[in-house]
């Protein structure tokens, strides 16, 4: 796998706070949606292991936590297709 991609110290400051203590998401950030355009299928959606092994449902773009539930019927204006089905499982290098 390639070598990470420099980030912003601003971003890397914020991306040092533990996945736990962000903050849920809210309707300001979230719309509901009624298509396969919700968080699940996001490019920015990720899952984590909490304390007891519970999910954790997070938004990378965001850097918030989303309620669970949320992340099958809501989406935020950030939504990104997944890369995978934007360029094809393993593109072709030039």
């Amino acid at each position: 796998m390639g070598a990470p991609l420099p980030r912003p110290a601003a971003l890397a400051a914020k991306l040092e706070i533990p996945i736990e203590e962000w903050s849920y998401l809210d309707e300001r950030a979230l719309q509901k949606s009624r298509s396969r355009k919700v968080c699940m299928t996001c490019h920015w959606f990720r899952h984590h292991a909490g304390v007891n092994c519970i999910p954790v449902l997070t938004c990378q773009l965001n850097q918030g936590l989303i309620a669970h539930g949320e992340h099958l019927a809501s989406r935020c204006q950030g939504w990104t297709d997944d890369m995978t089905r934007q360029q094809g499982w393993a593109p072709e290098v030039a």
